[in-house]
């Protein structure tokens, strides 16, 4: 294989929109997704539409046209099961002429076909969710946390009962040979009771009701009004039963951690209230007891049921208390929403306030009302954005939308498509997919976790979650032109992906085309055949080693990395 100052002497002649150029500059068919049919569906799309083009059409904003066929199939494939879809699911799309191929892709990819790759794929989201990326914690188990993951999307489990399980979840959090008390779903509070739960608070507030209360530990919140440091103790209460207990592997190292439910006597030694106590600013420590965030008090007692006449299992009452708050359906379809379109309804999406409005107040409450009635059916609500108006349109940036730019802290309009970085686990599952290998050819489930540990300290943050800009720094640069997933997908190797195309009996331009559908789901221009010819003819011959330039730029493109 060529070196990479050597290759870069090559793919320099390849068109410059190939590298690091400005998405909206990338066109693929002319061609646009063909409006979906009428179904029971229809009155939730349009319902998004109508409000989304109600802010177009008060801003004075000309939307972008629609997404080439080729770019929404590749959007829709990313979005819903985490990978690019392959030459054949292209070629099945955009070879079918009827008007309802956009929903019957969309049903495909949420049915029994894709059901795995659809519970992988939002394991990997809700992974990172629920417990981040960092792997040092002890008293979480990632695999674990993955298990109970997969088999929740694989059920499609209703949301209400999918936080439930979370909150109250007891048993084993590592799954190992004879475990009969294995339960997953503990990860989510394993890792996060420590100092009285103060994280098992913060995050349960974040995540489930879209509540950011942690700066009001010490204080009331000193930009959101409504949140007082009473509440974050009162929320914290709700915890002050659960523990986790480590098991050790005969050293020091834990194996695996217990999470129960025990009786809690309160820091005053009075079971019967269990009240904690914290501090205020001024030195004066007040007293708190298990209240939630709508001022819903709950009995005091700080016994299990069973132990004593009146027990609370206090867990299970916040789980409760959640599932009935109108906050938890308003916080999911905004996590969904930022999910598909890049930016949430709120920004940050998970800090509900009068500091911090919805730009769609109507189509935030009325989103979450519908998801209500469709019993917190999640796919239904997936299924609903990607069907929608502003999920069809370009990236492209036209004079008439250019002022909707929310990375400008403007809120977004949503009158063009955003374009986001792939996460870690979607660029990893591309590329396999790009290049036809599977997962064993590229280091198994040791490969995988190397290659994401790397990705992660490159394109991750400090707080162990998900970059979302591709910056092309340093190391963002080398790991995608050096690493050893790239030097495997560009390989000659007999046997391989480019191996065959450039062995193929078939045409220069037949073979380019493969390579363009492989990796951005799309024919090359003419202008890029012309060029790639050029390519070809400047290395005398050596025809596949001219397709291995060609493949390195593609996979090293804006257009590749990007989901637009």
């Amino acid at each position: 294989m060529a070196s990479v100052y050597g290759r870069g002497r090559l793919w320099c002649r390849l068109p410059l929109r190939l590298f690091w150029f400005p998405v909206w500059l990338l066109a693929g068919c002319c061609s646009v997704v063909a409006a979906p049919m009428s179904t029971e569906h229809a009155p939730q799309i349009t319902f998004i539409n109508d409000q989304i083009e109600a802010v177009w059409n008060d801003a004075g904003i000309k939307p972008a046209d629609r997404a080439s066929d080729d770019e929404w199939c590749r959007r829709v494939h990313l979005d819903l099961i985490g990978r690019i879809p392959t030459i054949e699911e292209v070629n099945q799309y955009l070879n079918d002429n009827s008007r309802s191929r956009a929903e019957v892709l969309v049903d495909r990819l949420l049915g029994s076909e894709y059901t795995d790759e659809y519970a992988g794929h939002w394991a990997n989201v809700w992974t990172t969710v629920l417990i981040g990326r960092d792997t040092a914690n002890q008293m979480v188990d990632r695999g674990g946390m993955r298990r109970y993951l997969e088999e929740a999307f694989r059920q499609n489990i209703p949301y209400d009962q999918f936080v439930g399980e979370l909150l109250t979840a007891t048993g084993d959090n590592a799954d190992r040979d004879g475990v009969v008390n294995f339960n997953g779903a503990t990860n989510f509070l394993s890792g996060k009771l420590a100092d009285g739960g103060i994280q098992a608070t913060a995050k349960t507030a974040q995540i489930f009701l879209g509540l950011q209360v942690q700066c009001a530990q010490c204080h009331n919140h000193p930009l959101n009004p409504g949140v007082k440091q009473n509440q974050f103790w009162e929320l914290n209460s709700f915890f002050r039963q659960a523990r986790g207990l480590r098991r050790f592997d005969g050293g020091r190292r834990v194996a695996w951690v217990e999470l129960i439910d025990e009786d809690f006597a309160g820091q005053g030694g009075n079971p019967a209230q269990a009240e904690i106590y914290y501090e205020l600013r001024n030195g004066l420590v007040k007293v708190a007891y298990p209240v939630f965030v709508d001022g819903t008090e709950i009995p005091q007692n700080g016994m299990l049921p069973g132990n004593v006449p009146g027990g609370v299992n206090r867990r299970q009452e916040l789980a409760r208390l959640i599932q009935g708050s109108p906050l938890m359906p308003k916080a999911i379809v905004n996590r969904l929403w930022a999910a598909f379109f890049g930016y949430g309804l709120t920004n940050p999406i998970d800090d509900f306030g009068d500091r911090n409005p919805p730009s769609h107040p109507e189509l935030l409450d009325g989103l979450a009302d519908r998801l209500q009635q469709q019993s917190y059916d999640t796919k239904q609500l997936m299924r609903w954005l990607v069907l929608s108006r502003p999920y069809s349109l370009s990236s492209k940036v036209t004079k008439d939308n250019r002022e909707d730019d929310p990375s400008r802290g403007i809120p977004p309009r949503f009158a063009r498509f955003y374009p986001r970085q792939m996460q870690a686990e979607q660029l990893y599952d591309s590329l396999l997919t790009a290049t036809q290998a599977n997962r064993a050819a590229a280091g198994g489930a040791a490969g995988r976790n190397r290659w994401l540990s790397q990705f992660v300290i490159a394109f991750g943050t400090d707080e162990g979650d998900d970059a979302t800009t591709f910056n092309g720094s340093i190391p963002q640069v080398l790991m995608l032109f050096n690493g050893e997933l790239i030097k495997t997908a560009t390989s000659l190797k007999q046997g391989g992906f480019l191996m065959n195309v450039a062995q193929a009996n078939r045409t220069n331009r037949d073979k380019i085309n493969a390579l363009y559908l492989a990796a951005l789901a799309r024919r090359p221009s003419s202008t890029e055949v012309r060029l790639a010819n050029q390519l070809l003819l400047a290395r005398q011959g050596q025809a596949a080693e001219a397709l291995q330039d060609i493949w390195w730029a593609l996979l090293n493109s804006n257009e590749f990395i990007l989901n637009h």
